[in-house]
């Protein structure tokens, strides 16, 4: 069985070499600047440096090194695969062929899957190497971290606080430069949240855009895979691998000249941190400054009941037929009722409640229909409206309205004043998610307590490439202005 590496002596490399992401790795891999083994060893390094984190379930090393000097083996026979030795972070939502996939559940604590899922099996043809198994909430189901099984994931920039979920140890692994990039599964927010908490990219795809087989699900109509990384350039490449588009790479424009801005303060500002809204205030104006045309708009006074109201219950009635399906589909050794059963209580709780086709809570088929085929269609004549109507290019929001709470106060936090429980994270997340439409969260500053905080951009679904081209400008102009502070 694989173990998670938690000992070694320490790295001679260079620090620097950690630090490269997955395009830039790449590309001196290629031109035998550094050696996939060089490069994977650095990894390995940091991951012991940053234990503590506990962001991985499972780390083989050896396996890790074997892939990287065969790596540099096809290098030496002429091989110039887009991604050739750099290791990437797999969310154990994810089967990975020979490596434990946990899902997240102490059930499952020796499986060892016969075959990949389809992202990884893209990746590993691409020259990619598997670094190991991120940890996450148990199946994918909570937003701040917490594993009763595997351990609570800790944010990168303050160990005391939650780092988000349910890809937690997705974007602490990349926020800690452990990996330069790590696949993750996006809900309701799953990516786009512990990237904001933690101050990396991530991208959640139009909904569909990506392959999801062999990924461990929470609903059909919602569920996307995604990608946590250091810069909007990783996520390109990657999307241009995954989609088997072109690989290529333009120029950064240093202006935002022809690209127009909706934001909606009504929906996505109400409550939200004081310093989260100074430096969103803030990028408003500077992304103004570049180039760019920012519109207030509105998107009706029920929007945000509607979004939260659909995709939750879409969310919650379609957990269980959702992972029954998979167990079934995949030949994962275990039941629906098995994993239900081992949940830490608070989860079994929920689920009791709200998944179980006996719980209180449990959606009617009429709810669900609504929900499906009313609500949805509703909220996405919304965001098209506002896409044709006024040429906007992508939607800005703050990404988390919260900062990350406190380990120790995860369920129950206070936000301007007001309590709130850890749903609230994924406030602004979710409506992208239950429309489908594709988003990429940005870093945008830091609080005075020196924690991370996000810039969302949502964009018209299937705008995906649009989108990431954008939000590359984005990036590049709210960087100079870091810088220049």
């Amino acid at each position: 069985m694989t173990t998670t590496s938690t000992d070694g002596a320490a790295s001679t490399e260079s620090p620097s070499i950690a630090d490269l992401g997955v395009a830039a790795a790449a590309a001196a891999i290629r031109q035998g600047e550094i050696t996939a083994t060089e490069y994977s060893t650095a990894l390995l390094a940091s991951a012991r440096e940053h234990a503590d984190l506990n962001s991985f379930i499972t780390i083989d090393d050896s396996a890790v090194l074997d892939a990287a000097r065969e790596a540099d083996r096809a290098r030496a026979a002429g091989s110039n695969a887009p991604l050739l030795g750099v290791p990437f972070g797999i969310k154990d939502s994810y089967a990975t062929r020979g490596l434990r996939t946990t899902l997240g559940v102490k059930t499952l604590d020796t499986f060892v899957p016969r075959h990949d899922a389809e992202i990884v099996a893209v990746v590993k043809s691409a020259g990619g190497i598997v670094f190991g198994k991120n940890n996450l909430v148990e199946m994918s189901w909570g937003l701040t971290g917490d594993n009763s099984g595997y351990g609570q994931v800790k944010n990168a920039a303050d160990r005391q606080r939650v780092s988000g979920g349910s890809s937690s140890g997705s974007a602490v692994s990349v926020a800690a430069g452990i990996v330069p990039a790590s696949f993750g599964g996006d809900t309701v927010g799953s990516v786009r949240v512990p990237a904001s908490l933690n101050g990396v990219v991530g991208f959640k795809p139009t909904t569909g855009r990506w392959p999801r087989g062999g990924v461990a699900p929470v609903s059909h109509v919602l569920d996307t895979t995604g990608l946590l990384a250091r810069s909007v350039e990783d996520c390109i490449l990657i999307d241009q691998v995954i989609t088997s588009g072109p690989i290529e790479s333009q120029p950064v424009r240093a202006d935002l000249e022809g690209i127009t801005f909706a934001y909606a303060p009504d929906h996505y500002l109400g409550l939200i941190d004081p310093d989260i809204n100074a430096h969103f205030a803030d990028a408003i104006r500077h992304l103004s400054d570049a180039g760019a045309e920012v519109r207030e708009v509105d998107l009706g006074p029920d929007f945000s009941e509607l979004a939260g109201r659909l995709t939750w219950n879409i969310f919650f009635r379609e957990t269980r037929q959702a992972i029954i399906d998979f167990l079934n589909q995949t030949g994962f050794p275990v039941t629906f009722d098995e994993i239900y059963h081992d949940l830490k209580p608070q989860l079994r709780e929920a689920w009791s409640f709200l998944v179980v086709p006996s719980g209180d809570g449990y959606l009617p088929d009429a709810a669900f229909d609504e929900a499906l085929w009313v609500d949805r269609p509703a909220l996405q004549s919304r965001f098209q409206t506002i896409f044709t109507t006024t040429g906007v290019d992508a939607l800005l929001l703050p990404t988390t309205p919260a900062l990350a709470p406190l380990i120790t106060a995860q369920g129950k936090f206070t936000v301007a004043g007001q309590e709130v429980d850890d749903l609230f994270l994924a406030r602004n997340t979710i409506p992208a998610s239950g429309a489908g439409l594709p988003g990429i969260t940005l870093p945008l500053g830091t609080s005075e307590s020196g924690l991370p905080f996000g810039i969302e951009l949502d964009g018209e679904r299937g705008s995906d490439p649009r989108l990431l081209n954008t939000a590359r400008r984005v990036e590049s102009i709210l960087t100079s202005v870091r810088a220049a502070v």
